[in-house]
């Protein structure tokens, strides 16, 4: 070897979490008393800690020696809004008291009151409000994370979240991967004109995005409160025109064929899916697209229409999990908890729901080549556990067993 690595990471099992057959087919990827050497930020080897080559530990090398516990690729957490002002705590009061979640957005609540504190709030203020909720997030292992617009619905609003969104990623240790959502609802403005409005969104701010580079992705909602199928086209041409990736918030309400529509666009993912029917996750297969289930709106709307977990399973959809951190329908901030009610709610195993915030989390970002898995060449995030099986992340809740988080080959302080 011509080199020493940087850092030696032994003494731990390790759920690789890569695809393929792994030991006892348990769905982990697990390598029992594993090794990860670092070099220049990137895993350079994964392997038993028996067969770690000796002549890549130099004078230089940082070894850790674990004493026990499990790894496991950083996490993941990809649909948040998490950049917003204000709360909407009042509207949980209403809905307790038999309000729906339609009714209220059509009283001009829901996301337009979000939307009036956004616009209202300067850079510092969202800034200041968006890393509170980041913090809880960082603490149980998050390394990458989206953050969607939305709440601005407007040129100028909608590129103050974006770039408050790419801040956070500057100033703390995580990847940000920033979603344009300017069709996410109609702002008062354009009451009743919804194609005036998509017309602002394809021609003014996906354009001004792209130009500043402050959107990875672009995407919208698709719903009987939101966009229709027609405008939602209309919003994936524009942004395919740009170079830009598109996403959807489909089939939560009703089914409008979104996530067929969206597959035609080659989207990353199609979200939420309560609605999906057959066709659509059919389509979703050929194209590759992901489905992000979201517990935490499925848990506080109090739905009972459950995801078609058996279709996606019976024609090899992706499944990723998040925790569509927003203030009204998934206020969350633990990652971990959206584990829980995956296994819960869902009926996912473990193994799917650890690999919905690792591996196909990344696949939901476009990011699968770089992360959420552990193998050479990936980025050397993952997180270090104090636990027996990688089954307890899901099982245990309110107890967080991070002992130690990996980014960028970098050990971050406990308290990140």
């Amino acid at each position: 070897m011509s080199e020493s690595w940087d850092s030696v990471w032994r003494g731990a099992d390790m759920a690789t979490m890569a695809a393929g057959p792994s030991e006892a087919g348990d769905g982990f990827g697990t390598l029992r008393d594993g090794a990860i050497t670092i070099r220049d930020g990137r895993i350079d080897w994964i392997g038993p800690a028996a067969a770690l080559p000796a002549d890549g530990i130099g004078p230089h090398t940082a070894v850790h020696d674990l004493g026990g516990g499990w790894i496991t690729p950083g996490l993941i957490d990809c649909h948040t809004h998490l950049v917003y002002g204000g709360d909407r705590a009042h509207e949980f009061e209403l809905r307790l008291n038999g309000a729906s979640y339609e009714e209220i957005a059509r009283a001009g609540g829901g996301i337009r009151s979000t939307v009036a504190a956004t616009r209202q709030a300067d850079e510092a203020e969202l800034a200041r409000l968006s890393e509170k909720r980041l913090r809880p997030l960082l603490a149980e292992g998050v390394t990458t994370l989206e953050i969607k617009s939305g709440y601005g619905l407007d040129l100028d609003n909608e590129l103050k979240s974006l770039r408050v969104a790419r801040r956070l990623g500057e100033t703390h240790p995580l990847r940000i991967r920033t979603t344009l959502l300017a069709a996410h609802a109609l702002p008062p403005e354009y009451q009743d004109d919804a194609d005036g409005y998509i017309d602002l969104v394809c021609d003014r701010i996906i354009p001004a995005a792209a130009e500043a580079g402050l959107a990875d992705a672009v995407d919208a909602f698709c719903e009987g409160i939101g966009f229709t199928p027609a405008q939602t086209k209309r919003v994936f041409a524009a942004a395919q025109r740009h170079g830009l990736p598109v996403k959807l918030h489909a089939e939560q309400l009703s089914n409008l064929g979104g996530a067929a529509l969206a597959a035609s666009f080659g989207a990353l993912s199609a979200d939420h899916l309560e609605y999906l029917d057959e066709a659509g996750v059919q389509a979703m297969a050929t194209a590759g697209t992901v489905a992000v289930l979201l517990p935490g709106a499925f848990y506080v709307l109090r739905e009972t229409k459950l995801p078609p977990i058996d279709l996606l399973r019976r024609h090899g959809v992706p499944i990723a999990i998040s925790t569509d951190c927003n203030p009204g329908t998934s206020p969350v901030t633990s990652l971990l908890l959206m584990l829980s009610m995956a296994c819960t709610l869902f009926r996912l195993t473990p193994a799917e729901a650890l690999a919905g915030v690792t591996r196909n989390a990344a696949r939901a970002l476009g990011l699968g080549a770089h992360c959420g898995t552990l193998e050479a060449g990936k980025t050397a995030d993952f997180v270090v556990w104090d636990i027996d099986r990688p089954a307890s992340l899901a099982y245990q809740v309110g107890l967080n067993p991070l002992r130690q988080v990996v980014f960028g080959g970098r050990p971050l302080p406990a308290s990140r």
